[in-house]
């Protein structure tokens, strides 16, 4: 069945259940939305904990995750600076002052006791900071006191024997605003670069001329602790907070030639890196409508990578010291008008460096590269308002504008300076035309950040290869245009469509750079367009009590000139299409749970590189999971992943120079299975 076959019946199939089954229900009896809406707020739904009662749920993640037709979105914590860095869940009305701390780590130490309810806000609703999404739940926590004390265990077992274990305790005491919070855990583990697979070379008319056997290693050790404390202070409430990490990963793989020319190859790496982050945060009142919010955050970093590999007849090593850094400011305030306008004026000033050493050799002798040592600073600023307007209950209108002023200079092996003005206006309106219908609507301009690493060079150790810095980057400019219509039944039933156009300016792939190296590079104007469906299902209806099914499907289409060749192709790693489904029910009350997941797509794409092209193509996933929780203070999970074994491909051609003038050289098959995983969770809290 073609994709564009497939997206058909699964667009028309979704779209009979969002449309003819919710209607078939309209006599059905016991149907209705179980979810109240706000009266003052509409389009605002309210989930009591009383809906989420058949499902037991122990944490307000847990609570997140059940909410019907919503997906958690942790945010970005690679990104600089604050403004439209958070995800989309909001704990007491506030995003969290914390970027090293993932929301499901956040949401995973609020007990579901303390939880007062959890609010979907679609559309915008006054007083909330939407960040750009059109979608966020907030979490609303309770003042009475609650107390939780929390002992993992977690440990994900392979089909070799071995045993990666977790670790983790958890300690949090809320009284209405005094809060205090900690968490600590421990790891060893490994991921998917431990694997089995093989290796096969052809030349340019297809004759095997080599067949080898790979066999690659890898573990990694994390330990990471974590707190905040909240307290009223000045007239406002203060909350700060702290996390730190060690994190290291060591590499291996060994090639062993079964047949045809060449020897053996092997090569390694290893990674180190500590970290540590403190954030402040402080909300006082304005007068009865007026809030001021600021807040204060300071990151470091230092790490470390060595790596290096030993061929036919060549050795090469790659090392890489780096210190990076992050320090914000922040300020906002908001003002509520009345039931119809609410306002929002901002500035933020933030200065990050990455301060990175690098040196290569092959065969002992050193190789110079591009930005092997490279000291990039940038100081950035930005300014925002915006007005939400609900000119009628089933209308809002969300306009904003971020005008942002940055200099990045660049010193080292080059020196150079860049400023950048860019202004981000942004769109979004809400539109309710009956209940249970939504459409929304979004266009905004954005701008990307540069990544410093891509000013420095770094390695792909276990291909040989070294990529060069690129001093000439520049941020790339997307404007997209987003129309969504979503359709809510039958409780927890949500039918959703998304159309997004976008057009990027000065879109960044990889270019050759003289001394025949290549770096990632501004290429030009590209465009991509992306359709979605999705479905959340619930089978009461159908006959299978506490079930929940869920499905999607998305196709894109993305054009780019190719930089080597002129001519129009598709983004890099893009395939194009993308499917999944999950299964899920509540047993007995909740006390017990299973569910099924299938990524139903052959995930892959092609990668264009100056010397070659790259193919992945990965077999659909396929994991289960059940969960027994006997009490309130105790619940264990076993998941079973990747139960079919699914087997990654890649493949490497490999050309005699740039790809558009030199003839293929060679052609390099893999593939790697990585086997079937079972993963242990316990939880009890004391």
């Amino acid at each position: 069945m073609t994709r564009s076959v497939w997206l058909a019946s699964t667009a028309a199939a979704t779209l009979w259940l969002g449309m003819a089954l919710p209607a078939l229900a309209q006599d059905a009896p016991g149907a209705g939305i179980e979810a109240s809406e706000d009266p003052e707020r509409p389009g605002v739904l309210i989930y009591d904990p009383a809906f989420f009662a058949d499902t037991r749920p122990r944490t307000a993640l847990d609570m997140i995750q059940r909410l019907p037709g919503f997906a958690l979105n942790s945010g970005s914590s690679g990104t600089r600076g604050l403004a439209g860095t958070a995800g989309n869940v909001l704990i007491d009305g506030r995003h969290p002052s914390t970027k090293s701390e993932g929301l499901d780590n956040l949401l995973g130490r609020i007990s579901a006791d303390s939880v007062e309810r959890v609010e979907l806000i679609r559309g915008g609703a006054p007083g909330i900071d939407m960040q750009g999404r059109s979608v966020v739940a907030n979490v609303v926590l309770k003042t009475t006191v609650t107390v939780e004390r929390v002992l993992g265990f977690d440990a994900y077992i392979y089909e070799d024997g071995y045993i990666g274990p977790i670790l983790l305790a958890e300690y949090s005491r809320r009284a209405g605003d005094n809060q205090i919070e900690g968490a600590i855990s421990a790891t060893v583990d490994r991921t998917d670069a431990t694997n089995e697979g093989r290796r096969q070379r052809f030349d340019p008319s297809g004759a095997l001329i080599q067949d080898a056997e790979i066999d690659s290693w890898d573990r990694f050790r994390n330990v990471r602790a974590s707190g905040a404390i909240q307290r009223p202070q000045g007239g406002g409430l203060l909350r700060v907070n702290a996390v730190t990490s060690y994190f290291n990963n060591d590499q291996e793989q060994d090639i062993f030639i079964r047949s045809g020319v060449g020897d053996d190859d092997f090569s390694q790496q290893g990674f180190e890196e500590l970290s540590g982050e403190i954030g402040a945060r402080w909300t006082r009142p304005l007068g009865p409508d007026s809030e001021l919010e600021l807040t204060g955050l300071q990151r470091l970093e230092a790490s470390t990578v060595e790596s290096g590999f030993v061929r036919t007849g060549r050795t090469g090593l790659f090392t890489s010291d780096s210190t990076s850094g992050e320090t914000i400011g922040r300020g906002v305030i908001r003002h509520r008008r009345d039931d119809r306008w609410s306002y929002e004026g901002g500035a933020e000033v933030a200065y990050n460096f990455l301060d990175t050493d690098s040196a290569y050799e092959e065969n002992g002798v050193p190789i110079a590269l591009p930005g092997a040592s490279v000291l990039v600073e940038e100081l950035r600023s930005e300014v925002s308002g915006q007005a939400t307007w609900r000119p009628a209950p089933n209308l809002t209108v969300e306009a904003g504008l971020r005008v942002e002023v940055s200099e990045i200079r660049q010193s080292g092996d080059t020196d150079s300076a860049k400023s950048f003005v860019y202004p981000k206006p942004r769109l979004l309106v809400t539109w309710t035309p009956l209940p249970n219908h939504q459409f929304r609507f979004r266009a905004e301009r954005k701008v990307s950040q540069l990544d410093f690493d891509d000013f420095a060079a770094s390695a792909e150790v276990d291909l040989g290869q070294v990529e060069a810095g690129n001093a000439d980057l520049e941020p790339y400019k997307s404007n997209p245009i987003e129309v969504v219509y979503e359709r809510r039944f039958w409780d927890e039933g949500v039918f959703s469509a998304r159309l997004t156009h976008n057009r990027y300016e000065d879109y960044i792939d990889i270019i050759p750079l003289v001394g025949g190296f290549e770096a990632l590079g501004n290429v030009g104007d590209a465009s991509q367009t992306e359709f979605e469906v999705q479905v959340t299902l619930p089978t009461d209806r159908l006959g299978i009590p506490g079930g929940r099914l869920q499905a999607r499907a998305v196709t894109r289409e993305t054009e780019i000139t190719d930089p080597l060749t002129g001519e129009t192709r598709r983004f890099s790693g893009d395939d194009g299409f993308g499917c999944g489904f999950a299964f899920d029910q509540d047993l007995d009350g909740g006390r017990w749970a299973w569910g099924v997941d299938h990524g139903c797509d052959q995930d892959g794409g092609t990668s264009y590189r100056v010397r070659e092209l790259r193919y992945t193509e990965s077999e659909p996933y396929f994991g289960a999971y059940v969960q027994w929780k006997p009490s309130r203070d105790l619940s264990v999970r076993v998941d079973v992943s990747n139960l079919t074994d699914a087997e990654e491909r890649r493949r490497r051609d490999i050309y005699a120079g740039p790809r558009d003038s030199a003839p293929l050289s060679l052609r390099e098959t893999y593939s790697q299975t990585r086997g079937s995983w079972l993963f242990l969770q316990i939880r009890k809290t004391i």
